[in-house]
């Protein structure tokens, strides 16, 4: 795993930019955790941001606080989508890492969405 996404492993949250198809960046704040050389996130499945990354993988990371605001350097990299049967092992990995709260929060996506309603991101290596 490069330095720059184990950092941001490590982390609690991670600013996710994705951009729209004029370019407009839009910044997300995510839980992340690695998954072997990958950092990994979750996200509803309709979600804007899951949209634009389904057209364009091109992401920014960086750290964040939980309400988005920026802390540490951007990194760009390439955010690849997952198969829908590594959604519930990278769950699993969420809720080792965030708790009773991420299982909290899993358990009411499920309700509302149903358990196909995520989908599952690997992020491998930066951009120099």
């Amino acid at each position: 795993m490069d330095t720059e996404l184990a950092r941001l492993a490590d982390g609690k949250y991670v600013l996710v930019t994705t951009f729209r198809r004029d370019g407009t960046p839009v910044g997300t704040p995510v839980w992340v955790c690695r998954d072997g050389e990958s950092l990994v996130f979750s996200s509803g499945r309709s979600t804007g941001k899951v949209k634009r990354l389904r057209r364009d993988n091109s992401v920014e990371l960086a750290a964040c606080d939980i309400r988005g605001m920026s802390t540490g350097a951007v990194v760009k990299a390439k955010a690849e989508l997952l198969d829908a049967t590594d959604a519930g092992r990278i769950h699993r990995l969420l809720a080792r890492k965030y708790g009773f709260i991420a299982r909290l929060t899993f358990w009411g996506s499920r309700l509302r969405r149903g358990r196909e309603g995520t989908v599952c991101f690997a992020v491998t290596s930066t951009l120099g």
